[in-house]
């Protein structure tokens, strides 16, 4: 068995792909350094520099917290056999819903952080009850759940920016008070990975979000009983759990934490803005890829989220010391990267009922 692993096994291509792909990048950075230390004027010079900046690292990590909690969200619900792309839809409405309520509780004074919680906390109620109505068309009247998907992300497309429009007279709020930085003393000195012990606290929200996820879905019955749901629900059915609840709390699940995401993404930067594809501009449907590439695993989700936030916040700073190449080229590197990875590191393992609908005693 081992011999036919090493001939070429699906398993072995995973894993020489990726270890292709981590050696790719070693060499990349060691060659981006030499160039740092003999050219330090040129591009790939102020490449490294950028690289290696504690300022890109902090970036890449607020960046990555929308994403990372959908990401974490959509897993809960893929695995237990329910397909939700309406993850976007789901940060759209939670965005706009923490930044009003904050703006509301915090009445004409600027919002303290407590009441920032407090707003971020409806907006994940929101988030929660628009994954219930998804949940219910789903679950109990069988709707095609990529269709259902698509209508909650187009309903909240369609709703905050309007909602925004009869509450604030534009597409856009008004600001709100932003979280405060929490920073470790001595730690957050540290070169580059200081920025790690200095950040906003919904990025210690997402550390948490990520382990407890992962414990959830290895350690608990209910992780068991979601993985059970997603591949083999007769099984799971036949053992006395009823499918339909465990799919429902997955469901709400999924909408709790893209509510967290969306909230802290409206709050970081203290609005919501509802022109266009609005602030979340795509986000949820990139924290679909983010689990598809992590392979449904919550810490492997995180780490292509923080691959991906890592790109844009590399675009931003590229866009400000100038490269001499088209912005809207460079506005493109995080999702042609992304793209290329999943190409090459091969494909996921889908949960066997993942889109199928059961009911109680099924054949």
């Amino acid at each position: 068995m081992s011999d036919a692993r090493a001939d070429g096994s699906p398993l072995a291509d995973r894993f020489s792909k990726r270890t292709g792909i981590t050696v790719a990048v070693g060499v990349l950075f060691v060659l981006l350094a030499g160039a740092r230390l003999a050219f330090p004027d040129t591009i790939a010079g102020d490449l490294f520099a950028i690289v290696t900046d504690r300022t890109t690292l902090g970036a890449a990590l607020r960046f990555a917290v929308p994403i990372t909690l959908a990401a974490l969200g959509g897993i809960f619900a893929e695995k237990s056999g329910v397909i939700n792309i309406g993850l976007e839809g789901l940060l759209i409405i939670s965005a706009f819903t923490a930044v009003y309520a904050t703006d509301t509780i915090a009445g004409e004074g600027a919002a303290t952080q407590a009441e920032l919680w407090l707003g971020l906390l409806v907006g994940v109620v929101a988030s929660t009850l628009l994954a219930g109505l998804f949940a219910v068309v789903c679950i109990e009247f069988r709707a095609d759940q990529i269709i259902a998907g698509l209508a909650v992300w187009l309903i909240a497309l369609g709703l905050a920016p309007f909602a925004s429009q009869v509450v604030y007279d534009g597409p856009n709020t008004a600001s709100v008070t932003t979280p405060a930085t929490v920073t470790i003393p001595v730690l957050a000195e540290i070169p580059f990975f200081g920025a790690l012990f200095d950040a906003s606290p919904f990025v210690y929200l997402m550390f948490i979000a990520v382990g407890l996820s992962w414990y959830v879905l290895n350690r608990t019955a209910f992780g068991r009983h979601v993985r059970a749901a997603g591949e083999n629900p007769k099984a799971l059915d036949t053992a006395g759990v009823s499918v339909s609840r465990v799919r429902y709390a997955a469901v709400l699940l999924s909408g709790v934490l893209s509510g967290a995401g969306g909230g802290a993404l409206a709050l970081s930067i203290g609005q919501f803005t509802g022109n266009g594809a609005t602030m979340v501009n795509g986000k949820g449907f990139i924290a679909i890829v983010t689990y598809l590439f992590g392979n449904y695993n919550p810490v492997g989700a995180f780490l292509s989220a923080l691959l991906f936030a890592g790109l844009d916040a590399l675009q931003f700073s590229l866009q400000t010391v100038g490269t001499g190449l088209p912005s809207s080229l460079v506005r493109v590197i995080p999702f042609v990267t992304v793209i290329l990875v999943l190409a090459l590191v091969g494909r996921t393992q889908i949960p066997e009922a993942a889109g199928d609908h059961y009911e109680s005693g099924e054949d």
